[in-house]
């Protein structure tokens, strides 16, 4: 059973309509002392902020997402590999097509001592091939938990320094009601 408060309910209960009036949100915010108004303030700026960061990583994964499904019906299409680096070009937009265009970078530029080369030779072709493609997923990994770190600072921290303005408060409150003890 919900129960609705209003200045009625109250009023018959024995409350004024000017002590209803001071329970408002507002007014129990412009009474708080400064570190309450700040505490709050930066709580609520921090969720603004981090609604902000969830709404963007929602959309990015899902951007990244279906490009990434995209790329792969390419890939395993059975098409010609030089051409799907030819249409991707130098600048992929989604991870995967970034590994793959640093890796067909990588392997074009050691197609000339893979040709008539020794074992070693193509072994050491495949390293930097490999090796591109790490530095590749590392840069990549690095710009999708962007904002990550805010994200779990925020969601750690949070609690106590709400938990802070709330003592605070507390022992404001506790304060001005000894102080009005005759």
């Amino acid at each position: 059973m919900e129960r609705t408060v209003d200045a009625a309910n109250l009023a018959g209960q024995g409350l004024a309509a000017g002590e209803v009036a001071q329970l408002s949100f507002w007014h129990l915010f412009l009474q708080a002392d400064i570190v309450v108004k700040a505490v709050m303030i930066g709580l609520l700026i921090a969720s603004v902020l981090v609604w902000a960061v969830i709404f963007e990583k929602a959309v990015l994964l899902r951007k990244v997402r279906r490009a990434a499904a995209q790329f792969e019906d390419q890939f395993w299409s059975g098409g010609s590999l030089d051409e799907l680096y030819d249409r991707i070009g130098t600048t992929p937009q989604h991870p995967m097509a970034a590994v793959f265009a640093a890796a067909m970078r990588e392997f074009r530029r050691s197609a000339a001592s893979l040709s008539g080369g020794s074992d070693a030779i193509r072994l050491g072709a495949r390293e930097r091939i490999e090796r591109a493609m790490s530095v590749t997923i590392g840069r990549e990994m690095t710009r999708m938990e962007a904002w990550m770190t805010y994200l779990a600072t925020v969601g750690s921290a949070a609690p106590f320094v709400g938990l802070f303005g709330t003592v605070w408060g507390i022992m404001n409150s506790f304060t001005a009601i000894a102080a009005m003890r005759p």
